[in-house]
Order: structure tokens, then sequence, then C-alpha cells
């Protein structure tokens, strides 16, 4: 049985006042009280950018909801762990418990947590795999910390990061098991309900956890009302699995384009909370994030990481229905490598119906290419890619498969193309 305490708490949005009872179960012994999320927003106010939250009209008519957008890709360090790491390092300065910020990222915890240690003058060592791109070096870098170099991935980093740790008497700054790092990035959860109220859900992506749990125990504290979302990639979907099983899960893969949150094993403190306050964990696929994020490009002129999209990705989906509600998606972060966005920008084409793949079989003498040709010509389609296979064991010797990529309007377009090929003789195969 589950025993329940209520507690009546005033908050204040300009002039509208919420009166909220919040539920505590005392079968849980993990905490995230509000005081501390407020007062990590107290923290950060000097640090951190309040990000702007701007309702899209054009998602909101795809949707038929109204979805606005909370721009976290436009934070310091492009992403929304400098909130986590600024307050965790802030208050251990407080307390005098930190001489030196140790952290092990290939990616924006490794800049937040350098960025906060140079804003609180103590010196950051920052352990990242052999393979980190160079950008994110430098970059990290560049706001003053010290680069390690080590291992072929994320946990070499880790375990190097605990050596330094031991040797140094640093102090590890993890990047979202931790109540103070949650606390940080829960100030998000603030912003959001003090520039939208009337919010009806808010939808985050999920990683590790510590953005989720954080904004959840936040947002649940102030108005339990407001539907909380995580999402995950369908390739890393340890907390989409926790949340189903009400414990914690990890797996033995984690593949996804989505870097950031590209995670195995999530927290044991952020999967607790995660399992009190959201009220749903769905999962999206590369080719969904994908066409999320060259919408984003197309549509708002933003760029955002793989990771950051997949709220909007959940929304414009249909994994997360938002008809007639108000939803807010966090859009967590922009770091995305200027060398993976063509890669993503043709799995969203692809998504998208925008483009199209297909193979034919031609008779191998001059003028075949040019009657396919004119067949897509005067179907409007703009040919992209093409490649010849003379060597397929299944072909007669005066014969060739044409593999083609060709741009159109949309699937309807796609579709019609395809039928004009059929239609003048040809055997097409979708690829």
């Amino acid at each position: 049985m589950i025993y329940c305490i209520q507690i009546c708490i005033i908050f204040y949005f300009g002039e509208r006042i919420i009166s909220v009872p919040v539920r505590k179960d005392l079968k849980h012994n993990m905490e995230l009280p509000l005081q501390e999320i407020e007062l990590a927003a107290k923290r950060l106010a000097s640090t951190v950018h309040k990000t702007k939250l701007e309702r899209s009209t054009t998602f909101s008519e795809m949707t038929g909801g109204e979805i606005y957008l909370k721009y976290e890709n436009q934070q310091k360090t492009g992403s929304f762990k400098i909130r986590g790491a600024s307050n965790k390092i802030a208050a251990l300065c407080e307390r005098g418990e930190i001489k030196a910020a140790v952290a092990s990222s290939a990616g924006n915890h490794a800049q937040g947590t350098a960025y906060a240690a140079k804003v609180h003058g103590i010196p950051a060592i920052i352990c990242m795999p052999k393979s980190t791109p160079i950008a994110k070096v430098e970059a990290t870098k560049g706001y003053g910390a010290k680069v390690v170099l080590h291992g072929d991935c994320y946990d070499d980093a880790y375990e190097k990061a605990l050596e330094i740790v031991e040797k140094e008497g640093a102090t590890f700054i993890h990047p979202f098991d931790d109540l103070e790092v949650m606390a940080g990035q829960g100030t998000l959860g603030i912003e959001i309900l003090e520039d939208l109220p009337t919010v009806d859900m808010i939808i985050v992506p999920a990683g590790g956890g510590g953005l989720l749990a954080g904004v959840a125990a936040c947002v649940k504290q102030i108005n339990p009302r407001v539907k909380i979302i995580g999402v995950q990639a369908e390739g890393a979907p340890a907390i989409a699995h926790s949340f189903k099983e009400k414990k914690h899960c990890t797996t033995d893969k984690s593949m996804t384009i989505a870097d950031g949150i590209s995670v195995k094993n999530p927290g044991e403190k952020t999967i607790e909370l995660i399992n009190r306050y959201a009220d749903d964990v769905v999962t999206v696929s590369e080719a969904e994030i994908s066409s999320a994020i060259l919408y984003l490009i197309e549509r708002t002129k933003q760029v955002v990481e793989p990771a950051g999209a997949t709220s909007l990705a959940a929304v414009i989906s249909g994994k997360v229905d938002v008809k007639g509600k108000r939803a807010a998606c966090i859009l967590s972060g922009g770091n995305i490598d200027v060398s993976f966005i063509q890669r993503i920008i043709e799995l969203g084409l692809s998504e998208r119906g925008r483009k199209i793949k297909f193979r034919a079989t031609l008779l191998d003498i001059p003028g075949s290419l040019e009657h396919l040709s004119r067949v897509l010509k005067e179907q409007n389609a703009n040919i992209v890619m093409v490649q010849y296979d003379r060597m397929s064991a299944e072909l007669d010797p005066n014969e060739a498969i044409i593999h083609i990529a060709c741009e159109v309007g949309g699937k309807e377009h796609g579709q019609k193309v395809i039928k004009a090929l059929k239609s003048s003789g040809y055997d097409v195969t979708l690829e």
C-alpha cells in the first residue's frame, strides 16, 4: 500500500497563482526537492542563458497541437549540459569541497564542465576517447580545460578519469547520476513554466536521464497536471525499458546517430526519479530523428544535434499525441559535426519521401540510359546519383543493373515517378 502526504505549495508566475498538492510516496527514498532546483536557478542566473521558448506555426499545423520549441541548442557551450555542471561545481565551491574538476565525456558534458570550471576559477581535466573528433577536443581546450585522450570508447575514458581523481585528489563531475547535476538540468522546467504557465506537455530527450529526471521532478512538484514525456533513440532504449519494467535496466548495445543520448547504462538515481515523475518514455527511429533535424534547418533555420531533435521527432512522427495540447519540445543541444550533416540530410530526405532510390535492369546498349532519363525528366524528377552494375550473376551478358537516386517533391510525387517507369516497361525495385 502507498501512503501519501499532501503538501500545498504556492507559486507565482507573473500574476498567475498555482496551488499544487504534491504527492510524496513513502516507498521512495530518492528526493530532488523543488527548493534545490530553485537554488540552482539562482546559482545559474549569471552563468547561463535563459533560452527562448517560441511557438512554431509550422509544427503546430503539422501536428494539430500548439508546439513550442525550447532553444537550448543556443545555450552557452551549445547544450543544456552546462546547467548541471555549473550547479554542481558552484555548490562544491560554496562548501569548499573542490580544488579541481574531472569529467569523462566525448561531447557536451566535457564542454559544459570545462566552461563551469573556468567560471569558478578551478582547473578542469577532461578525459576523452582517442576517437573524439578534433573539433570537440579543440572546443573543450578552448574553454580552458586540459584534455586527456585515452582508450577507444567512453568506458576507457571514464576509467582514466577515476585514476586521475584518485591521483590528483580532484572531484569527479558525473554527467547525469548526481542530484545537484539534475537540479541544474531541472531549471529548464522552471523557465518553461514561467514562459508558458498553461503548457500541457513537455517532451524531453533522454540518455543517461539527468535532464528528464530534473525537468520531471521540477515540473511535477509545481504543477502535476503537466505531462512529462521522455524520448530515446530506438538504438539506445535503456530508459524506455527501465520505465516499462519499473526498475533499472541496461542494454548490451547502444547504436544511434544521436550520440548525445547513446547510453547503455543510465543512472540509478535518474531512473528512480523518472519512474516516479515521468508520464511516459517513447523511442524514435534514426530516420525520424534525421527528418526532424532537416525540418528544423528548413523551417526554423536552427542547427540541432540528433539527440536534441528527438523531442520534435517524437511529436511530428506521432509517437506523442499532441492534438489540442500545448506542448513544449526541448531542443537540448546543437553541437553537431559539420561533416555529419550531409548524412543526416540524406536520411531526412528519404524519410520524408523527398528522395527515392531504385534499381532497374537495362539493356547494356547505347541509348538505354537516355530513354530512362527521359521518363524521369517528364516526371520532373532530378537525378542525383547513377551507378552501374554489370557484374551481377543474375544478369544476361547484354544487361546491366542501374541504381538511381532522385530528388522528388514528396511521397506522392515519388509514387508517380515509379508508376511512370513501370508503365514504360521498366522492372523497378525500390532500395
